[in-house]
């Protein structure tokens, strides 16, 4: 279970403080698929980050009682100097992949990657697109109990786009999943339960489609 428990989270600018997300509380279950929903700039990614870890609240607190994955697709925490596989190799140790188990999961992050013998060049000289296809095929490559998806996207062709769907669908159908996304018929496809994120507070739907139109309702 994921326990979100008066969270909130300030930013500084140039215009003082900036409250993004206000005593927010959230309990997530291991098997939810929560759709969390709003318009541009309410802290949707922000929570995502903050549920993930990869971010901190102001105020307030995250306990997670089970294994959260960080945000799928993630490419901007890849040490630029060492290679693909190096650097899946240092996110399997950080999980605790053991050392029996780690060439198993290398090789699937080789082969889904689709990225060859570049997968031993330094993600530095990789292009956006490679990024992605890494970071993807690494989040595939270990299991949590609830995965965390901004914006639920796939790079390369569309043979690749088609395998990153389907691979995704059957992660879906044995995990839990808290998921961003401004596509209707993405939340739809995966979602059973929404968040609404509206002037920092959070609202829970039991059912997606109230959550939508809610939402609707107020975007008018």
């Amino acid at each position: 279970m994921i326990i979100v428990n008066g969270v909130s989270k300030r930013y500084r600018s140039h215009h003082g403080t900036e409250h993004v997300l206000d005593d927010v509380n959230l309990k997530i279950e291991p098997d939810a698929k929560v759709g969390v929903i709003g318009r541009n700039g309410v802290g949707k990614t922000t929570l995502l980050n903050l549920i993930g870890g990869m971010d901190r609240p102001s105020s307030g607190s995250i306990t997670r009682t089970c294994r959260v994955s960080w945000p799928m697709g993630l490419a901007g925490g890849f040490q630029g100097s060492l290679s693909g596989s190096q650097n899946a190799k240092f996110v399997a140790r950080i999980h605790g992949v053991p050392e029996s188990k780690l060439a198993e999961r290398l090789a699937f992050v080789e082969e889904f990657s689709e990225l060859g013998k570049r997968i031993d060049k330094p993600v530095k000289s990789f292009s956006s697109g490679m990024r992605s296809r890494l970071a993807f095929a690494i989040s595939l490559a270990f299991d949590f109990d609830i995965y965390l998806v901004d914006e639920l996207t796939a790079v390369g062709d569309a043979a690749f786009r088609k395998k990153s769907r389907e691979a995704f669908r059957t992660l879906a159908s044995r995990a839990g999943l808290v998921m961003v996304s401004h596509d209707e018929a993405t939340l739809k496809s995966f979602c059973k339960s929404a968040v609404w994120l509206h002037e920092g507070k959070a609202h829970w739907f039991d059912d997606l489609e109230e959550g939508l139109a809610r939402y609707k309702k107020c975007a008018l």
